[in-house]
């Protein structure tokens, strides 16, 4: 097995994941006298709050992701690794790293950092993520545009209403914030982006159920809040089903099932579902908490000690979604400023110094996209929803993108898309190459 190691006398510290806690972390390294070599499996730092716009149409791929190498390009105490971490060793403080082309590679640490962050949870129901695409990559994405913009296509093709209307129906499996802006963001696409450009069909028509097996959208929102989102969702033409499970999905129909007795059990003809229900831990933390002899929570996630480490193992640090401390949510804004505490703790370590400061969140609040000209924020005691909330919401956004480029190039979309109704980023990729040479089966 090749072996990377830090050929220096400065410590070394590996940070697995470029992600909002990985690239904080290693941003807040950037004048310590240490080596950082960020581990990730993608080659872009991923703004994941804005995928459903890039899924819908309204961005590009390349507007919400930016290349780490790039990101780091002036941090010449970093380096940047292509590779997924799939097991460790904390006895000899060694990395294993799965690379592209099926070989393995050992990294030598002397400071580890795991903010590998989570992924799509289908609870126990694999074969469901065949049929119902979540919302963690690019590729989650560019295959829900594919599936949304294939079917209005489908529908424009077939003769009768009848066997339209299973093509017409989306139905987005919860009502977190993801699935608010994903139900929002179809009908505005259908009512406004695609309104003239189909001879047989009409795509206003098209049907937005969203399913939610608790008694109100936005749940992690006041009820205030709440209320207005769903008030915005109900003159958009969503349709909120509150309390019901999605229990079943196949490839024409999505079955729900009722929490309250006696459990009705509905299904609804709808060819495209999208699932925004729950994460889970990547499969790398189990690796983890084996090797560090520590129990996963419920989710998967990893204990941490009040300064992020690991109990038993002080130059492990566990960071973002991964984590498991103090019921912490699983927002961005906890993710980087865990990983600019990590950096500050490291960077403090290796100047000599012995304390370790406990990691405190600031609660900066939440947002949500419901539609054009409404947001609702939410940040202590103040609530703010419609235009002023969707100002804000805007704001707070383009604040955290990473990169001028991108940061000005969503601006400018957002602009063009408010002044034409048009969405420009709706090519449908195959997923491969092979796929894409061979004809339609």
């Amino acid at each position: 097995m090749p072996t990377h190691s830090a050929k220096s006398s400065r410590p070394h510290v590996v940070i697995v994941g470029s992600g909002f806690g990985g690239l904080h972390a290693a941003r807040r390294l950037k004048k310590a006298d240490v080596r950082v070599t960020v581990v990730d499996r993608g080659t872009s730092h991923l703004f994941q709050p804005l995928l459903y716009q890039c899924a819908t149409g309204l961005l590009s791929e390349g507007a919400i992701s930016s290349p780490i190498r790039h990101l780091l390009r002036r941090q010449r105490n970093a380096q940047v690794v292509l590779g997924e971490a799939q097991g460790i060793d904390p006895t000899s403080r060694t990395l294993a790293v799965d690379r592209p082309d099926g070989s393995t590679m050992s990294i030598d640490y002397d400071h580890l950092v795991v903010a590998a962050g989570m992924r799509t949870a289908y609870h126990g129901r694999d074969d469901i993520a065949r049929h119902a695409p979540g919302m963690k990559t690019l590729d989650d994405a560019l295959a829900i545009r594919r599936k949304i913009i294939g079917a209005f296509e489908m529908a424009e093709s077939l003769p009768d209403a009848a066997q339209r209307r299973p093509w017409l129906t989306f139905a987005v499996a919860g009502g977190g914030p993801t699935g608010v802006e994903l139900a929002g963001q179809i009908r505005e696409l259908a009512t406004l982006a695609l309104h003239h450009e189909f001879r047989t069909i009409d795509p206003g028509e098209a049907r937005v159920l969203l399913l939610h097996g608790g008694d109100r959208v936005l749940p992690s929102f006041s009820k205030v809040l709440s209320r207005r989102a769903q008030k915005i969702l109900d003159e958009l033409g969503v349709e909120t089903h509150l309390g019901v499970h999605v229990t079943d999905v196949t490839g024409d129909e999505v079955e729900t099932t009722a929490k309250a007795e006696p459990h009705e059990v509905i299904r609804y003809p709808a060819r495209t579902v999208l699932w925004t229900t729950g994460v889970e831990a990547v499969p790398f933390a189990k690796a983890l908490a084996g090797a560090l002899g520590v129990e996963q929570d419920h989710g998967g996630r990893i204990p941490v000690e009040a300064d992020l480490s690991v109990a038993g193992h002080p130059n492990i640090w566990v960071v973002g979604d991964m984590s498991s401390r103090d019921d912490l949510p699983g927002v961005a804004e906890v993710a980087m400023q865990g990983g600019r505490h990590v950096g500050a703790v490291i960077a403090h370590l290796a100047a000599g110094g012995t304390d370790r400061t406990p990691f405190r969140y600031r609660d900066l609040g939440n947002a949500a996209y419901i539609a054009r000209r409404h947001a609702v924020v939410q940040s202590g005691k103040m609530n703010l929803s419609g235009y002023v909330g969707w100002v804000a919401w805007g704001v707070i956004h383009i604040a955290f993108l990473a990169g001028i480029r991108n940061r000005m190039g969503t601006v400018v979309n957002w602009g063009a898309t408010l002044l034409t109704d048009s969405r420009r980023e709706r090519a449908i990729t195959y997923g491969d190459p092979e796929t894409a040479r061979q004809p339609y089966r």
